[in-house]
């Protein structure tokens, strides 16, 4: 189970995931336990409040695919999400950096839009 969601500071990066999706959660876990993920906000957008969301993220929007705001405010969604979250972690900065390029990122886009569809299969029902 998943700690009450707080509101997300301005002055870290927060990651906005489906915590009805037991392969979501399973994989944010794995995350949220490693060292330096107390630099970020973790926000389960099945059990936030919608005010913990930022005016330009509905809760439809944030369920469909995971979000993640850098702490200057910017918000990106699927593998440059992923990837903005493997930058923000000390363990997995060198794969975001190893993988931070156009190309690589439109493969890794269409590989999480396939996860995506398989996702509904997972996920509880709201």
């Amino acid at each position: 189970m998943s700690p009450a969601p707080i509101a997300a500071p301005a002055d870290r990066p927060t990651v906005y995931f489906d915590g009805a999706c037991p392969v979501c959660t399973r994989e944010i876990d794995l995350y949220r336990r490693q060292p330096g993920a107390e630099r970020l906000c973790w926000v389960d957008v099945a059990a936030c409040e919608a005010g913990a969301l930022g005016g330009d993220l509905t809760r439809p929007q944030a369920l469909a695919r995971l979000h993640v705001r850098g702490a200057n405010g910017e918000l990106v969604s699927g593998a440059a999400a992923f990837i903005a979250m493997w930058a923000a972690l000390p363990r997995t900065a060198w794969l975001a950096r190893l993988l931070d390029h156009r190309p690589v990122v439109w493969l890794l886009e269409a590989a999480y839009c396939s996860f995506l569809h398989l996702r509904r299969l997972w996920r509880k029902p709201a």
